[in-house]
């Protein structure tokens, strides 16, 4: 996982109602507007009629050091999350989606999470060109100019992937690497079935990407707690390689604290593709 710089303002408008619809306005500024109606199904933990506001648990990829201790405290919780996944190098020395991640996928799976598109090769988008491409790099390494047809492929690659190691496509949504994204891919990724472009919220966003020397895991937690509101969607990672100690460990403490305030957990959830 390379390292990216904090996500721009939340792009979200309106809060997610226990039991309800979380109707969501995704804002380009100066190019469109897209709205998307997300049916949500709450989790078993709190009832309808107790839920003082539904947050949102997501999970990309990165470098995976993190993943089994992240799913044992969702277990442990009995917390539904929503993973987004890229093919990402991890610490083993293979990548997210190779067959030796075959198992941890399937539990998950199994557990009722949901699954985004986090794209193959976890390239950044920079800029739409005006040849009607989009750049797309890593911050070190060759650039990519892809049309609609090759950023299609590139997302389609990600589910075949996970399909094959789970029997599962994934749900109809997607995140670009870094939160960057343009209005082409927008547009392309919902005509080749992603219409669910779901953004870095910066009340959700954990900061788990920063120096932990910094950035200790106390102050991250404190942060959260003093964010996070009804329909606020978090991030954090299920590894990554810069940050010397884990933030996975601020994951349980949250999680009961917002349990406490009387908020549910739910997965994003989309039609099926």
């Amino acid at each position: 996982m390379t390292s990216a710089p904090p996500p721009s303002p939340s792009p979200w408008k309106g809060e997610g109602e226990g039991g309800g619809r979380l109707l969501t306005e995704f804002i380009l500024p100066g190019w469109l507007r897209l709205s998307f109606a997300i049916l949500i199904a709450l989790p078993a933990t709190v009832g309808a009629g107790d839920c003082a506001g539904t947050v949102y648990l997501t999970f990309d990829t990165g470098n995976m050091v993190q993943a089994e201790n992240i799913a044992a405290i969702l277990r442990e919780q009995q917390v539904k999350a929503t993973f987004f996944v890229a093919n990402e190098p991890t610490f083993r020395g293979d990548h997210a989606l190779d067959a030796s991640w075959r198992d941890y996928w399937r539990a998950r799976v199994a557990e009722g999470h949901a699954f985004g598109n986090h794209t193959f090769h976890h390239n950044y988008l920079r800029r739409d060109l005006p040849d009607g491409k989009v750049l797309m790099a890593q911050s070190s390494g060759p650039e990519l100019h892809l049309d609609e047809r090759g950023f299609c492929a590139e997302l389609r690659q990600t589910d075949d992937a996970f399909h094959e190691l789970t029997g599962t496509h994934l749900a109809g949504m997607w995140r670009a690497p870094g939160g960057r994204t343009t209005q082409s891919t927008i547009r392309w990724a919902a005509d080749c079935g992603y219409p669910l472009y779901v953004q870095w919220d910066t009340a959700g966003w954990l900061g788990d990407e920063l120096d932990s020397d910094k950035y200790p895991n106390d102050m991250l937690l404190k942060r959260a707690l003093e964010r996070i509101r009804p329909g606020t969607i978090v991030i954090m990672h299920l590894g990554i390689r810069s940050r010397k100690d884990p933030l996975a460990p601020i994951l349980a403490p949250l999680i009961r604290d917002l349990k406490a305030r009387g908020y549910c957990f739910a997965p994003l959830a989309v039609a099926q593709r």
